[in-house]
């Protein structure tokens, strides 16, 4: 399993247009991807579960990863709320 912590830096927080796509880019590796926040998991690439957790602005992000293209996964996803979120 690979990880990496995030903060949010986009003023809005996670919302529905990087929400869908970040679902999309999670739905194209195998390995099981998580996003943990304010003490709720959620399945990365559930849009809904995604919105769920509620996440603003400043706020810290744990993303996980775990399959066999988790490196893959956790490199993709950290570079994608880097340029997104």
């Amino acid at each position: 399993m690979k990880e990496f912590n995030y903060v949010i830096t986009d003023e809005i927080g996670i919302h529905a247009r990087p929400a869908g796509q970040l679902v999309k880019e999670a739905k194209a590796f195998t390995s099981k991807i998580t996003l943990e926040a304010n003490g709720k998991s959620a399945d990365a690439s559930k849009l809904m579960a995604v919105m769920g957790l509620g996440v603003k602005c400043g706020m810290e992000v744990i993303v996980r990863a775990d399959g066999e293209d988790e490196d893959e996964a956790i490199a993709k996803i950290q570079e994608f709320m880097k340029r997104n979120l």
